[in-house]
């Protein structure tokens, strides 16, 4: 093998080196810059701040694509924030569709007697009407919820197999 052809291969596998040493730097500071991002995340999901986490999640996952340890633990933290918002609103739902229920099942008791009696009035008649689409909706609401959070059990169950 003569000297320059040596050398050439020298140069070649001294930048090839350096190269794949730069890379892995970069990529080493890569993950950390998204490691941050994610502990971000999870601190603003700490503070209830769901709507922020998700922006620093869905920032995440476009700036550091190849930050593949970071995304996977995203996912997870996406997929929490989820399920503890709407666990949130289910709450909330429920507390709402059991008074607007009680509240309903009294009017109509009353309703039904004013009709029997003949006194039933049509603005009485309106706001039963009202009230049973508010109830059926909350309903509606509930059950929406019930079946979001099945799914994100379903997913997590997945994932842990």
């Amino acid at each position: 093998m003569t000297a320059k052809r040596l050398f050439t291969l020298l140069v070649f596998f001294g930048t090839l080196l350096l190269y794949t040493t730069l890379t892995a730097c970069k990529d080493g500071r890569r993950q950390h810059e998204a490691d941050i991002m994610l502990q971000r995340a999870q601190t603003l999901f700490e503070a209830r701040q769901y709507d922020r986490a998700l922006i620093v999640i869905d920032s995440l996952r476009k700036v550091y694509p190849n930050a593949i340890d970071a995304r996977k633990q995203a996912l997870k933290l996406h997929q929490d924030i989820e399920l503890t918002r709407a666990q949130e609103e289910l709450a909330v739902a429920d507390s709402a569709l059991q008074a607007v229920s009680r509240d309903y099942e009294q009017q109509k008791r009353q309703a039904e007697a004013d009709i029997l009696a003949l006194k039933a009035k049509p603005d009485q008649l309106t706001r039963l009407t009202k009230m049973r689409v508010r109830r059926d909706s909350l309903q509606t609401q509930f059950d929406v919820l019930c079946a979001k959070i099945r799914y994100i059990h379903k997913k997590q169950r997945e994932q842990q197999e």
